[in-house]
């Protein structure tokens, strides 16, 4: 006895959608896994213009995907883009900066940056590829928020930031062997 309104496991197993694929058997297409939805171009958005235009050579790409624009720009130009985004955009707070460890691939780290508009009521994603090693400049004097975010980040990841004003680790203790975050850790 299951309560009224309540379906035993087998009822949804009982009848297949009309459109489903045949169980088993001859005719089986073989299971795929879903391709990753990346979204679309976004290089025509007209944030991504001013950007393209505020900041000199700093937009490498750009795409939407679920209605976000993230733009893809050198890690050079970050702190222009960080300025730009908030005197310019009205992108006036730094919500957070993470990173993402593709291990295989070179450059192996994204450094990602997430900023809204208050008066836009919508946000923006920023995100720059750099090798292990390699400095990333800090955007801590655009955005005093970027500070923690910053050090979190080198903190698990080793990213370091050229020009961040205490980087230390703010999770871990000095001392700690590795980074967390890392896919090698």
């Amino acid at each position: 006895g299951h309560p009224e309104g309540l379906l035993s496991p087998m009822a949804e197993e009982e009848t297949p959608p009309a459109s489903a694929p045949p169980a088993s058997g001859a005719g089986a297409a073989p299971k795929e896994a879903p391709k990753k939805n990346e979204g679309t171009d976004a290089s025509a958005h007209p944030w991504v213009g001013a950007i393209r235009n505020g900041v000199t050579d700093s937009v490498l790409s750009a795409r939407e995907f679920a209605r976000q624009i993230t733009v893809v720009v050198a890690k050079e130009k970050i702190v222009g883009v960080a300025r730009f985004l908030k005197d310019t955009e009205d992108f006036r707070y730094c919500v957070d900066i993470t990173a993402i460890d593709w291990k295989q691939r070179k450059p192996r780290f994204d450094v990602v940056y997430n900023f809204y508009s208050f008066s836009k009521n919508d946000r923006i994603r920023v995100k720059c590829a750099v090798e292990d090693g390699e400095e990333v400049p800090s955007i801590a004097k655009v955005f005093l928020a970027a500070n923690w975010p910053e050090r979190e980040t080198y903190d698990m990841f080793g990213i370091r930031f050229s020009g961040h004003p205490d980087l230390r680790r703010i999770l871990t203790w000095e001392g700690f062997n590795g980074y967390p975050l890392r896919k090698d850790f």
